[in-house]
């Protein structure tokens, strides 16, 4: 078959990728919708051999040419239009139906940067499906092309879970240089960052960990029950990749109890400023009682003001404030003294 440049944009089909694989295979060789119907439908294959094919949903011309072609089962594209999205691998009609979740490409901690991956795994056929361009699908699109050997379209679904948990686990990396530096200026008493933003990056990662974590009994019941089409080396691979995910899926919950341990932190930072500065306003106001009381007091502009027509009523007003600040300060001293 003749190479094809691939884009990130899509054909008519809205087809972005397609490859020919297999375990003899020296290079991947790219192929349009065209070429890929003309293969199903029974073209000349080799032993082993099987092709890849990678669509846009946003195309209106996908979901159509999938039905009309791919002979993917019902369930595949009910999970297209399904609520529930977490990250899930089951057997239906002796395929393996995926739902994978993955992050754009600019991921800046942001929850709406996580979208979805189907995948439809065949002996002969991968479909994989998106509406947004992923980081994971994309790693494997460059393992692809720089002639990665892939025997299997299974090996080709464990890769993509591998290039899923490093993804992660780089996310994994960014968040704890980001909360390093937190906890360093926290230690130093320069601590200036938001709670706000201790508790997105929280909430990004307990998404994070809720999508990608596999559903531990759909994947028991494929690994223990897995298709006849499928290798004892394929299971034993998807059981590895599932095993590496889950260390990665564990460093994900300890870094959430780091940053929940932080923001309590900074909380009682901020409880323990404002409780002093609170002191500090009662303190002020305690001293400034005896003038605004006498001042209130002698500013009713009624008869019988004590020292009205004495010619240095001013004088002893004053130093009669100035003596009860001057207990009033006392009192506070001694109380502070026996804190």
């Amino acid at each position: 078959m003749e190479a094809i440049d691939v884009t990130y944009g899509s054909d008519t089909a809205g087809l972005v990728w397609g490859y020919l694989l297999g375990p003899d295979k020296a290079a991947a060789q790219a192929m349009n919708s065209t070429q890929a119907l003309a293969w199903l439908n029974g073209a000349p294959r080799k032993a082993g051999e099987f092709i890849w094919l990678h669509f846009n949903l946003s195309h209106a011309a996908s979901e159509k040419w999938l039905r009309a072609y791919a002979g993917l089962s019902d369930e595949f594209f009910e999970t297209l239009h399904q609520g529930s999205r977490s990250t899930r691998i089951e057997l239906v009609d002796n395929a393996l139906v995926a739902v994978v979740n993955d992050v754009l490409h600019e991921f800046n901690f942001d929850a709406s940067d996580i979208s979805t991956l189907w995948l439809g795994v065949a002996p002969h056929l991968v479909i994989s499906a998106r509406r947004t361009p992923l980081k994971s699908i994309e790693r494997l699109h460059q393992a692809v092309r720089r002639g990665e050997p892939l025997r299997s379209s299974v090996e080709l679904l464990v890769h993509l879970l591998r290039d899923q948990a490093d993804v992660l686990m780089h996310i994994v990396r960014t968040a704890v240089a980001r909360v390093d530096a937190i906890e360093d200026s926290l230690l130093a008493g320069r601590v200036r960052a938001k709670r706000a933003d201790l508790g997105n990056m929280r909430r990004v990662l307990v998404r994070l960990q809720r999508l990608l974590a596999p559903e531990p009994s759909a994947l028991l019941r494929l690994l223990q029950r897995p298709p006849a089409w499928m290798s004892e080396l394929d299971t034993q691979e998807l059981r590895q990749s599932s095993e590496e995910f889950a260390v990665v899926l564990s460093d994900v919950s300890s870094l959430q109890e780091r940053i929940k341990l932080l923001q309590e932190e900074i909380a009682a930072q901020l409880n323990e400023e404002t409780g002093r500065s609170l002191y500090v306003l009662t303190i002020v106001t305690v001293l400034a009682l005896p003038i605004n009381i006498i001042a209130g007091m002698l500013g009713m502009n009624v008869g019988g003001i004590p020292l009205a027509q004495h010619p240095d009523g001013f004088w002893i007003i004053a130093a009669v404030v100035v003596t009860f600040t001057l207990v009033a300060g006392v009192v506070v001293a001694r109380m502070q003294s026996k804190d």
